[in-house]
């Protein structure tokens, strides 16, 4: 842990995440192009037809949005209890970024739902602890910026995003607690995935590319609130 806390620095972070951004972006690019390639020439699923192709957008974006809330607390907890400098910068940046994976999980999973369920929505398990998500990402921006004081700001962030990380186990196993019309797990199970390789890999490379993508956004928002503070610091030492 020692060895992570160390790049809590931000001029080591600015130095690290300087080097490791190309990469991470040619990486990006790769998985998406190569997921986008595989996915859409990929023949129709012989029960949803075209539509399975959906799953490809939907899977990866609700596996991110779900990654995303828990680097934002955990980020969170750290901010709280060892004060680490990037801490409250890592979650506050995060938080929007989270919240448009999720915003896309659940409109990319209204449209698969309406030929598979025949209704864009229904208050399921899933769908309802999901869309609460949603609104864990927004309250966590609302009170980012209804609080000047950024200290204050920070820790009462920090303390929604704690207490709604309880909200991710129930979105994981809502589909085995409750009777629900979201599908169970078909990809990491006991007795193998249930989706044909076909499928598999295309789904795999923009899970990559997804995250990724979502990782890129991230260091390139930290690095901009490191120097927007920067430039607030000089001007206020200025004045």
């Amino acid at each position: 842990m020692a060895s992570i806390f160390e790049f809590a620095n931000p001029k080591r972070f600015m130095n690290l995440s300087g080097a490791v951004l190309p990469w991470l972006a040619v990486v990006c690019v790769l998985s998406l192009g190569a997921g986008l390639y595989l996915g859409f020439t990929a023949p129709p699923d012989y029960q949803q037809g075209d539509t399975v192709k959906i799953m490809f957008i939907h899977v990866p974006a609700a596996w991110v949005a779900m990654m995303c809330y828990g680097l934002m607390a955990v980020a969170s907890l750290l901010g709280l209890v060892n004060r680490h400098p990037l801490a409250d910068v890592a979650a506050k940046t995060a938080a929007p970024l989270g919240a448009v994976f999720t915003a896309l999980a659940l409109i990319t999973g209204s449209l698969w739902g309406k030929p598979m369920w025949g209704a864009y929505w229904v208050w399921d398990a899933r769908l309802t602890s999901f869309l609460l998500l949603l609104f864990l990402y927004l309250g966590y921006i609302a009170l980012w910026n209804a609080i000047e004081d950024e200290t204050r700001a920070a820790r009462a962030a920090a303390i929604l995003a704690l207490v709604g990380v309880v909200n991710l186990p129930i979105i994981e196993f809502s589909v085995d607690w409750w009777n629900t019309l979201h599908q169970g797990e078909s990809i990491i199970r006991s007795g193998g995935p249930l989706i044909a390789g076909v499928f598999l890999w295309p789904l795999g490379l923009m899970a990559v590319g997804y995250t990724t993508l979502f990782f890129t956004l991230w260091m390139i928002r930290i690095r901009t609130e490191i120097i927007e503070r920067r430039i607030r610091a000089l001007q206020l030492g200025i004045a």
